[in-house]
């Protein structure tokens, strides 16, 4: 229903909701130009100054990029992680960084909440991730890890770590595609997770990272 027949107050707050929720469900994917002001504007109902005001609000919140003289991207699925995705910026180490803080303590915190049901999971992310053609290892190891996360059962660390996500799958897929990021295995960090050994899988979470961090040369993703 056209936007144009409700309240004047509160109506950029509504669009904003609504192209926001066209970002969540998939409707707009990461990275592809969303429809342009004057599709926005017959689409929605409303006026342009209100198009340009919620674009502009979520360009701040980190979901939308405009570019000028080449439109509005979507740039991420959520203000948790538009804040991280400019926290990170595009530097690889920084990312590497901000996954090691994260990841480690997940992987702690699983090896002590786990359940028989999150290690069948991981067993089986693992499978997936080492199956993964190039193509598609990027995806399958970013689930894995976030899997882990996921058997930590701590929600705010989960949605951290869900937010994220994008930046993950990109520092994977940059990492994998040069020769000091070949793949390391993970079945280690799985068997400590499932043995409750806490130490052990911290070491192993972090220690991949580590790894990348030590050869990674100093420049931009």
């Amino acid at each position: 229903m056209p936007l144009a027949t409700t309240r004047r107050t509160g109506l950029v707050d509504q669009v904003i909701a609504q192209l926001r929720a066209s970002v969540t469900a998939g409707e707009w994917p990461v990275n592809t130009r969303i429809p342009t002001e004057p599709e926005l504007v017959e689409a929605l109902g409303v006026g342009r100054n209100t198009v340009r005001e919620a674009v502009r609000a979520l360009a701040h919140s980190g979901i939308l990029e405009v570019r000028q003289g080449d439109g509005t991207y979507v740039r991420a699925t959520s203000e948790v992680s538009g804040a991280l995705r400019r926290l990170c910026g595009s530097e690889l180490r920084e990312v590497l960084q901000v996954r090691r803080c994260l990841e480690v303590e997940g992987a702690r915190l699983a090896a002590t909440a786990r359940t028989d049901e999150d290690v069948a999971t991981l067993r089986s992310f693992l499978d997936t991730r080492g199956l993964a053609d190039p193509t598609e290892f990027a995806r399958a190891d970013t689930e894995f890890h976030l899997a882990v996360v996921l058997a930590s059962h701590n929600s705010v660390l989960i949605e951290l770590y869900r937010g994220l996500t994008e930046v993950v799958m990109a520092s994977v897929a940059t990492s994998s595609s040069t020769p000091q990021g070949a793949m390391f295995p993970h079945d280690g960090l799985v068997d400590a997770i499932a043995e409750r050994d806490v130490e052990r899988a911290g070491a192993e979470a972090g220690g991949f990272l580590d790894e990348l961090l030590a050869r990674l040369p100093n420049q931009d993703c």
